[in-house]
């Protein structure tokens, strides 16, 4: 087993990766930015180092920093959390090149997934479906008018290394493309440093559905649920829920065996994520994280298995703890995530909301989880991601577990600064929501949230 494991990462998920560790007897060494001196993570695990600098450029993202504080604190794994450098190939090599073991998949994986159209083509040789779309990254503007006359419209024009809706534009017609793909790649090129994009086709009310996979370096890969992660905003997940409900008989074991496929396609070990996009019966690959994903917690609590300390396990040697027939035993109930953000809703404009957190207090109760990386008096900072924490509910069935996670929101205080639990609460009040008639475009589109939020703490 390993001994001390150095978290490249802060907030919320390094908590949980210093917690997962300290449950089996390792020690953690956090690093921190000048900014997170005195943050949760550094107060949590066994030792902490400085990075220096403010922004993530400057410290988490800062190789070489990194690099000397696992020479000097010894530390014989690191585990990169998610965001930063947990789906950097050439940072998993240096570690590896160090003699470190890299709590994630294998380099080659990352490389071949990171990049959205050879994953698509990894996923064909899987045997799992795509989303009728180009092999190769597009040419021209002339390329994309042509997909888009063949196979109809909308189309829509995704950056090839990139994620998160940057760099993905929707077009409706041949007139539109020139300026669409311009400004498709205008924005790759600022938020990934690559401009290639590739085109498939727009489905038009699709829900997002993904499954968790586990492998080890014995071969062996399981999936362990799926998730709907539909209530977005901008291609940014708000709420996502385990199992995906309302699919028809037989799809969510086609999801889960497709997903299975598309990892051993490209000899994936640890954990990652398959996301399909889902439509009246039909899902399509999108795309993998390769990587433990923010809602990792919902699928957990349906499981009861502690996803980072099966990475950890995996990461030393050993083999998965479990079959694909005893994962599935496991499977109980329903669960929810919500991702609390220090953002006002403010009529849906979701404005940043920095600033100190005067009081937080999670909620309590039976089936009720809370992952944060802050406590009453910490600040949030306009540096970094505002995710100020995770409610995770659990419920025998999806009724149940819809109201008690209302009730676990009215019942969690953060003061201080604005959140996103009042628009929360309107997508777990809708009857859209309770029906399963939402689609990643139902937010945006469909919900309305005038007159939600509009102050810090508002309720």
């Amino acid at each position: 087993m390993l001994q001390k494991i150095l978290i490249a990462n802060r907030g919320e998920i390094a908590v949980r990766v210093i917690r997962a560790a300290r449950e089996l007897g390792i020690r953690t060494v956090a690093v921190y930015s000048e900014l997170d001196r005195n943050a949760l993570h550094v107060r949590a695990a066994d030792e902490a180092y400085a990075l220096g600098g403010s922004t993530a450029a400057e410290s988490y993202l800062n190789t070489e920093a990194i690099l000397d504080v696992i020479e000097r604190s010894s530390a014989d794994a690191v585990h990169p959390g998610y965001g930063f450098f947990s789906e950097n190939a050439d940072f998993a090599r240096a570690i590896a090149g160090i003699g470190v073991t890299w709590i994630g998949p294998p380099p080659e994986a990352i490389d071949e997934m990171g990049d959205k159209v050879s994953s698509r083509l990894a996923a064909q040789r899987g045997g799992a479906p795509i989303v009728p779309g180009t092999t190769e990254f597009a040419q021209s503007a002339e390329d994309i008018r042509s997909f888009g006359e063949a196979n109809g419209w909308p189309i829509c024009i995704k950056a090839a290394f990139g994620g998160g809706g940057r760099g993905m534009k929707v077009v409706d017609a041949a007139a539109d493309v020139d300026d669409a793909m311009a400004s498709a790649q205008r924005e790759a090129k600022a938020f990934f440093g690559r401009d290639e994009v590739y085109v498939e086709r727009y489905l038009t009310w699709p829900r997002h559905v993904e499954v968790q996979i586990v492998g080890d370096q014995q071969g062996h890969v399981v999936w362990v649920s799926t998730r709907d992660c539909s209530a977005q905003r901008r291609h940014q997940k708000l709420i996502e829920e385990a199992p995906a409900p309302e699919l028809p008989p037989g799809v969510e074991q086609a999801m889960g065996e497709a997903a299975v496929k598309a990892a051993k396609a490209v000899g994936y070990y640890n954990a990652g994520t398959v996301e399909f996009i889902y439509q009246d019966g039909d899902f399509f690959f999108l795309e993998m994280n390769t990587r433990l994903q923010v809602e990792h917690p919902v699928t957990e609590m349906i499981t009861g298995i502690d996803l980072v300390e099966w990475q950890i396990r995996v990461a030393a040697g050993e083999p998965l703890p479990m079959t694909q027939d005893e994962v599935a035993a496991r499977r109980y109930g329903h669960a929810i995530e919500v991702r609390i953000n220090a953002e006002d809703p403010a009529d849906g404009k979701f404005l940043p909301s920095p600033g100190r957190i005067t009081t937080l207090s999670p909620p309590m109760g039976f089936g009720v989880r809370f992952d944060s990386g802050y406590a009453s008096g910490d600040e949030i900072s306009q540096y970094y991601d505002n995710l100020v924490g995770k409610l995770v509910v659990w419920g025998r069935d999806r009724d149940v577990c819809i109201a008690r996670t209302i009730r676990a929101l009215e019942d969690l205080v953060i003061e201080g600064v604005a959140t996103t639990i009042p628009a929360d609460l309107a997508i777990l009040r809708h009857p859209d929501f309770a029906s399963v008639a939402h689609s990643t475009k139902w937010v945006e589109q469909n919900l309305d949230l005038s007159g939600v939020g509009g102050r810090a703490g508002a309720p």
